[in-house]
């Protein structure tokens, strides 16, 4: 029986869903799969999952469009499966606030600890919203600082993943290799670098 949680898993391409699907499955996960950006929202509309994961480019509507509407109607968070990592898309994760971005290809075995960390993220921020309510500071602000740490980190380990072809575990320790080099802290060093691919992103300004 299911017990890690419900998440939702959207992929036009029809053998990477059944194998995230059942990977998922596999480690504990409920699964609901959905093959297109419609279906997708239906299907959060009705089950409510605790976490959705979604691929970017899909025909009809987008990873960034179903994101946008779990965010704004369902409040439900999510993290994105691209095989694109470029400027403009990397902004684009950062400023929807995705809780992870994971470059394709990924076999099912780098997801999954993905996929735990995000849904221990929730219970994180669950946690500081639970305790903002009841004493509206110190603790409940870091935690908060926390996530949107974390969700930076995240996003900086994808980047060098599509950019140095690399898996999750190599981005991350070269993440480290790089903050200790520089003197600075991983979150740091991450925000550094999830800002130089935003600038790049940015159209020339042409005089």
């Amino acid at each position: 029986m299911s017990n890690k949680g419900k998440i939702l898993v959207v992929d036009d391409d029809r053998l990477v869903l059944a194998t995230l699907t059942y990977g998922l499955a596999q480690a504990g996960f409920e699964v609901i799969d959905a093959d297109n950006g419609d279906d997708a929202i239906l299907l959060a509309r009705e089950h409510r999952p605790e976490l959705a994961l979604l691929d970017i480019r899909m025909e009809g509507l987008s990873g960034f469009d179903v994101a946008a509407y779990l965010r704004e109607y369902l409040h439900i968070p999510f993290m994105f499966l691209s095989a694109f990592a470029d400027e403009e898309t990397v902004a684009k994760v950062k400023e929807l606030g995705a809780v992870a971005y994971l470059v394709k290809p990924l076999d099912i075995h780098q997801i999954v600890p993905a996929v735990e960390a995000a849904f221990a993220n929730r219970k994180m921020s669950q946690a500081a919203s639970s305790s903002s309510k009841e004493q509206p500071s110190g603790d409940s602000n870091s935690l908060a600082t926390d996530l949107v740490l974390q969700q930076m980190v995240a996003l900086a380990i994808g980047v060098l993943m599509h950019r140095y072809s690399l898996n999750r575990q190599d981005a991350y320790e070269r993440l480290q290799k790089l903050s200790s080099t520089e003197g600075r802290d991983l979150e740091t060093q991450a925000r550094m670098l999830v800002e130089a691919v935003e600038m790049l992103a940015q159209p020339a300004n042409v005089k």
